[in-house]
């Protein structure tokens, strides 16, 4: 920062200018009389930008309203599954086209074949279920139109989430508490590398070298082709002094000499109607003890539930990570209850849903993955932590060879749950029973693994729970009053998990169908996965998504019904008309001609929508008035159903949100849009704030994530096979990418003085809170633009006088407005020429409260009118800010000042 040399006080450039102009003193007038002649040359920098961060999403499935009614199926038998012994050969190297040596072949089939696990061949078996009886189509009535009342406002109930946190602890303190203390962090890994030296982290890697190449080699692409190239050339190999020369030799050694973190593979056959399929799996509990005992984890792991106040009388609650809500809270009681007082539940999320492995139509997988609740969410989500574990590939299979279509649906739902039945049994029993498990910080604790959630969308939700399709998963609505919502018609209760176990325990094919139907849900053979799992209640554990159902559903149904509501052209004009904004997309063509649209571009539409429509006429003069808020309904519950933390009040705003809409949807049926609000998904989101006080926010269980999973577990593993018989390569591919990742952080232990705990992962998100909320690049967009451009071309008409009033108030802080223009009036800027940033950086993180805290950055935008590369005129872009003048508060727009960001000089 400058220094006066006269009176020896610190300015910024602009402020010492203007100091030392009024020549207060003899040495300051000299110095400005200096300074004057190098001005041009003295320009300020400030650090070093950070990029901005911009997550894709993933195409997305359509919603399931025009699937086939389970009402209409064929009565006819459905064939016998059968699960016959394990067959897991393999082919070749994952990661390389087979080689035509044979001899090389049978070699790496000898010596691979020690890896795989072989089931014993006790079948699994399903027995044949009855056929289903035949039910009606449903017509549901219309709703009758509602009193439509004013939307009320927020009042400002998010201010409780930056208050001091009141916890209540469990009553029990011996609940989730120590049993003994274990060997703790790496301690044994370094044993299973078989390396005796402990002066070499990266063993059984001779030097950092060959670790960083190998690195490299299996997490740098999903193929091989290109490390065995590169060692090819003569004299690499040599010069880098590699252990290996080739990526078939590297294999090896990963297999051999790196320990297994988690566990292995397992393969069944399936047989069903004489057709043989593939299970590939992992057992469910060793995949818990593997994320359990993590030592990337340790530093981070929940064990005991508390209960979160935004006040000391505990009045409004808080609801945000899985440990905060009723379902922990309730499971511990219900352990204490049966005299585990020091039980640590471990809570068991499953999430499944079948993907493409190809770009296009070809060949697809059903992965299945699993997590657990004591990791945090922050933690949790991020693909890099690989705190989601890939627990299977299920068959893929339509079985297209049973003709009959309502058998062939019962088939693949009994399959279904046969397969997730066998691979979650190991939970039943340390689930009631507890087992004793290691944390990553070598604590033993009684733990129970308790499933608490599966995550999917709508299909997956009827698969999972045995509803028929059109019906809610949770609750016992009928599918007829689906649409239903009011003071006029009450809610209904969610479905009777006693009930339905008595059903299913009924003895007699008939008679179990009868029961099945009677209690809603399929008669599932041999029985449903969830139904042995202890403490388990599948109707209150299908958790909210806001991908599928809210972004993917009803804002998908929504931006069709406003398109036929109004005109087409008019709605694609204002489109076109809207100027570039912040986080705003601008659809040049409308957005009447898009179609099978992601995720993203629905969030992108769902900003703008509203005001597309707020001053829009209906057609023949109708009012829009209950069309806008019935939009703005929808839109308050879309944004309000991801905050990252809710209160007893902020639940209480999300309910009348969806009231809202519901009061004024008939204006839909008046229009002829609608007939009926038969639409499943839309009904769900009833269920959103029981849910969300249940199991905490709905960025704990978002599908968007397992969509992301699909990438690096599915996709990228189907490409570094030779795509022949591509799932025994694609489960060794990926035990060979765990080993990496786990020796890499074992590397990390080590240099860091092995230490008994790593790093917190929420702590050094914690670090990473900057100094400065404010960042811009080191150098200038553009290092002089003259103040006459500066009107021209971004619209700064009034810069000089606001830099003369900028002066003068920071070298006279005590002066009033008044004072300020009259003294600005004397002020001349010294200069013509000026740098300008074209960006600056907030930093969007509360450094007041780590709950709504964040490492994202938010970039501004003063860009003007320019050409590109190709001399056509590219729009400029100046984006709109909101400013506290120092009287704002954490929400709402009082004290707040909306301004459009012009350009950015530092001074």
């Amino acid at each position: 920062m400058p220094q006066c040399p006269g009176c020896m006080r610190v300015f910024t450039f602009t402020g010492l200018s203007n100091h030392l102009r009024q020549k207060a003193a003899p040495a300051c007038a000299a110095e400005y009389d200096r300074l004057h002649a190098l001005l041009p040359g003295i320009l300020a920098e400030d650090d070093m930008m950070q990029d901005a961060y911009d997550a894709d999403a993933q195409p997305l499935e359509d919603d399931a309203e025009d699937q086939d009614q389970d009402q209409l199926e064929d009565e006819d038998d459905i064939p016998e599954i059968v699960f016959g012994g394990s067959l897991l050969e393999e082919d070749g190297d994952p990661a390389m086209e087979v080689d035509d040596d044979h001899e090389l072949e049978e070699e790496d089939e000898e010596e691979e074949e020690e890896m795989i696990e072989y089931e014993d061949e006790q079948p699994w078996e399903a027995p044949v279920p009855a056929p289903p009886a035949q039910d009606e189509n449903a017509v549901p009535a219309a709703p009758e139109e509602q009193v439509i009342p004013p939307a009320p406002g927020r009042d400002h109930v998010e201010d409780a989430l930056r208050q001091e946190v009141h916890v209540q602890r469990f009553p029990y303190p011996e609940a989730g508490e120590p049993v003994q203390q274990g060997a703790a962090g790496f301690t044994s890994y370094r044993d299973g590398t078989g390396v005796a030296n402990d002066n070499n982290p990266y063993a059984p890697f001779p030097s950092r070298r060959e670790w960083l190449i190998a690195r490299w080699a299996k997490l740098r692409g999903p193929g091989s082709t290109s490390l065995d190239e590169l060692l090819a050339i003569e004299g690499v190999k040599a010069d880098l002094g590699l252990s290996f020369k080739n990526s078939r030799e590297l294999n090896k050694m990963i297999d051999k000499s790196l320990p297994a973190g988690r566990p292995r593979f397992r393969c069944k056959e399936v047989i069903v109607h004489g057709e043989a399929f593939d299970v590939y799996y992992r057992d469910a509990l060793e995949c818990v003890k593997a994320l359990y005992g993590d030592v990337n984890f340790a530093a981070d792991l929940i064990f005991k539930p508390e209960r979160h106040y935004t006040d000391a009388d505990r009045t409004c609650r808080i609801f945000h990570e899985m440990h905060t809500g009723k379902w922990w809270w309730d499971t511990q009681k219900t352990l204490v209850e049966k005299n585990k007082k020091g039980a640590t539940i471990v809570p068991v999320i499953i999430s499944s849903d079948k993907t493409r492995l190809m770009k296009f139509k070809g060949k697809s997988a059903y992965p299945v993955y699993l997590t657990i609740g004591n990791i945090p969410k922050d933690v949790r989500r991020k693909p890099s932590t690989q705190s989601q574990i890939l627990l299977a590939y299920l068959p893929t299979t339509r079985l297209e060879h049973i003709t009959n279509k309502s058998a062939r649906r019962r088939a693949v739902a009994n399959l279904f749950h046969t397969c997730m039945g066998r691979i979650l049994q190991s939970l039943e029993s340390p689930g009631e029973h507890g087992i004793q498990m290691t944390s990553g910080d070598g604590v033993v604790r009684d733990c129970h693994p308790i499933f608490a959630a599966h995550i999917g969308d709508y299909p997956e939700q009827v698969l999972i729970t045995g509803v028929k399709t059109g019906q809610c998963a949770c609750c016992t609505v009928p599918a007829k009053e689906i649409g239903d919502h009011g003071p006029g018609h009450p809610g209904h209760p969610f479905r009777d998990l006693d009930a339905v176990l008595k059903a299913l325990e009924t003895v007699g094919d008939a008679a179990r169908a009868a029961a099945c139907k009677a209690v809603g849900i399929k008669p599932i053979l041999p029985q449903p996965y969830w139904k042995n799992l202890p403490y388990a209640n599948i109707f209150l554990s299908i958790t909210p998504d806001i991908l599928h159902q809210l972004y993917q559903g009803v804002i998908k149904h929504l931006v069709e019904w406003v398109k036929t509501a109004y005109s087409v052209e008019e709605i694609d004009a204002r489109c076109r008309r809207l100027s570039p904004g912040h986080h705003v997309r601008v659809f040049t063509k409308g957005i009447s001609s898009l179609y099978q649209l992601t995720g993203r571009e629905h969030a992108d539409i769902a900003r703008i929508l509203l005001g597309l429509v707020a001053d829009m006429p209906l057609p023949d003069g109708a009012s829009p008035v209950r069309l806008v808020r019935a939009v703005r309904g929808i839109l308050d519950f879309l944004y309000l159903a991801q905050y990252p933390v809710h209160t007893t009040d902020t639940l209480v705003l999300l309910d009348e949100a969806l009231d809202r809409f519901h009061d004024n949807k008939q204006v839909f049926i008046d229009l002829g849009i609608r007939t009926t609000w038969c639409i499943p998904k839309l009904h769900y989101l009833r269920h959103y704030a029981y849910l969300i006080r249940r199991l905490g926010t709905t960025d704990n269980f978002n599908t968007e994530y397992t969509e992301r999973l699909h990438i690096d577990l599915a996709k990228d593993a189907y490409e570094a096979t030779n795509a022949k018989d591509e799932f025994p390569q694609m489960t060794r591919w990926l035990e060979r990418r765990e080993k990496i990742f786990r020796h890499e952080r074992y590397i990390v232990w080590c240099l860091a003085g092995r230490p008994r705990l790593l790093a917190s992962h929420l702590a050094d998100s914690d670090s990473q809170q900057p100094a400065d909320r404010l960042k811009m690049t080191k150098h200038p967009s553009k290092r002089t633009v003259r103040i006459e451009k500066l009107v021209a071309d971004y619209g700064a008409t009034f810069f000089e006088d606001a830099l003369a009033r900028y002066a003068v108030q920071h070298c006279n802080p005590e002066y009033t407005r008044a004072q300020i223009e009259r003294a600005s009036g004397d002020i001349v800027v010294p200069c013509r020429s000026i740098p300008v940033y074209h960006k600056a950086k907030f930093w969007l993180g509360d450094q007041q409260n780590h709950r709504l805290s964040s490492n994202e950055w938010d970039v501004v935008h003063a860009t003007p009118l320019r050409l590109d590369t190709r001399g056509r005129s590219v729009d400029g872009e100046f984006d709109t800010v909101i400013v506290n003048d120092g009287n704002g508060l954490y929400s709402g727009v009082a004290g707040e000042s909306v301004l459009r960001w012009q350009t950015s000089i530092y001074n």
